[in-house]
C-alpha cells in the first residue's frame, strides 16, 4: 500500500485550468484581493492591540478572526498565484497533505471563534447588566486556546490518517484549487472508510453542531430587540449585530456547500464557488466589520489623526 503512495510523488491540482486565456488578468485579481486581504486584517488587528478601548472581549475575538483570515488566504491562494502565473499544476504529495492540514486547522477555529462572538452579542444584548461577569477577555483567551490546540490535535489525527493512502500509479488530477482531504480520499485507491468516518463524524460535530450556536443566540437577541421600546435602542442593537450576522451567513453558507458538494468542484462553476469561500471571504470579513462598526473606525480615525499631527 504504501509504495504505491510513495511512488505517486506528485499530484496536479486542476485549478482555473479552463482559464489559461485570462491567466494574467485572474492572477493580477487575486493577488490584488489577497494584498487588500492583508492590509485589512492586519490593520484590524493593529487597531485592536493599540487602542485600548478595543481591548475588550469582542475585539479579541475579531482580532483572532483576522489572524485566521490572514494565515488561511494564504494557504489558499499562495500555491493558486504560483499555478497560475506559471502555467506549473503539480504539487508533491507532502505538499498537498500540509496545505489541507492547514486549511482545515484554520478553518474549523474559525466556526469556534463565530461562536464566540455570536456569545458575546448574546451576553451584551440580552443580559447587558451581567456582561462584565458573564464575559471577560481572561474567558476568550482560554477558549481561543482550546480550539487553537484542540483543532490542531484533531486534523492531525485526519493527516496521520491520510498519510496511509495509496494512489494510482498514473499522474493522479485532482478537481480543485487545493488540496481538500474530501478531494484526497476520493482519488485514493485505499480503504477509506475509516477516514471518511472520521471526516464526517468531525464534521459534525464541529460544523454543524457549532451552528446552532450563532443561531439560538440570535434567535434570543431578535426576541429582546423586538421588546425593547425605545427606536434608537433598537437600532443601535441591530447595528451591533448585523455586520456579525453577515459574516455568519457567508461563511457558513459556502463553507456547508464547499464541504458537503464536493463532487461541484468537478466543474468550473463549483470551483469558483470554493474560490469565493477561500480567496474572497476573508477579505469581506474586515470590509463588512470595518464599515458598520463605529468603534473600530473611530480608533482609525484617531490613529490617522495621530499620524497626521506628527512633525
Amino acid at each position: 500500500m504504501m509504495g504505491n503512495q510513495t511512488s505517486q510523488s506528485e499530484l496536479i491540482l486542476l485549478g482555473l485550468s479552463e482559464l489559461k486565456d485570462s491567466q494574467i488578468p485572474v492572477f493580477l485579481l487575486i493577488l490584488l484581493i489577497y494584498v487588500s486581504t492583508l492590509v485589512g486584517n492586519f490593520l484590524i488587528i493593529f487597531l485592536v492591540v493599540s487602542d485600548s478601548n478595543l481591548h475588550t472581549p469582542l475585539y479579541f475575538s475579531l482580532g483572532n478572526l483576522s489572524v485566521l483570515d490572514i494565515f488561511a488566504s494564504s494557504i489558499s491562494t499562495s500555491h493558486l498565484s504560483f499555478d497560475i502565473f506559471t502555467g506549473n499544476r503539480l504539487i508533491s504529495y507532502p505538499t498537498c497533505i500540509s496545505q489541507a492540514f492547514f486549511f482545515i486547522w484554520f478553518g474549523s477555529i474559525e466556526f469556534f471563534i463565530l461562536n464566540l462572538i455570536s456569545y458575546d452579542r448574546y451576553v451584551a444584548i440580552c443580559h447587558p447588566l451581567h456582561y462584565t461577569t458573564m464575559m471577560s477577555i481572561r474567558l476568550c483567551v482560554q477558549i481561543a486556546l482550546f480550539s487553537w490546540l484542540f483543532r490542531f490535535v484533531c486534523c492531525f489525527v485526519h493527516m496521520f490518517m491520510a498519510l496511509r493512502l495509496a494512489f494510482p500509479d498514473h499522474t493522479t488530477i485532482i478537481p480543485g484549487l487545493f488540496c481538500e482531504l474530501f478531494q484526497l480520499l476520493r482519488l485514493s485507491c485505499s480503504d477509506t472508510y475509516l477516514n471518511y468516518l472520521l471526516l464526517y463524524v468531525d464534521t459534525l460535530g464541529v460544523g454543524v453542531t457549532s451552528s446552532f450556536v450563532p443561531f439560538l443566540s440570535y434567535v434570543y437577541i431578535f426576541k429582546t430587540i423586538l421588546k425593547m421600546k425605545m427606536k434608537e435602542g433598537r437600532q443601535k442593537a441591530y447595528s451591533t449585530c448585523i455586520s456579525h450576522l453577515m459574516v455568519v451567513f457567508i461563511f457558513y453558507g459556502t463553507g456547508f456547500f464547499n464541504y458537503f458538494h464536493p463532487k461541484t468542484k468537478d466543474s468550473l462553476a463549483g470551483r469558483l464557488v470554493s474560490l469565493f469561500y477561500t480567496v474572497v471571504t476573508p477579505l469581506l470579513n474586515p470590509i463588512i466589520y470595518s464599515l458598520r462598526n463605529r468603534d473600530l473606525k473611530g480608533a482609525l480615525q484617531k490613529t490617522l489623526s495621530r499620524i497626521a499631527s506628527m512633525p
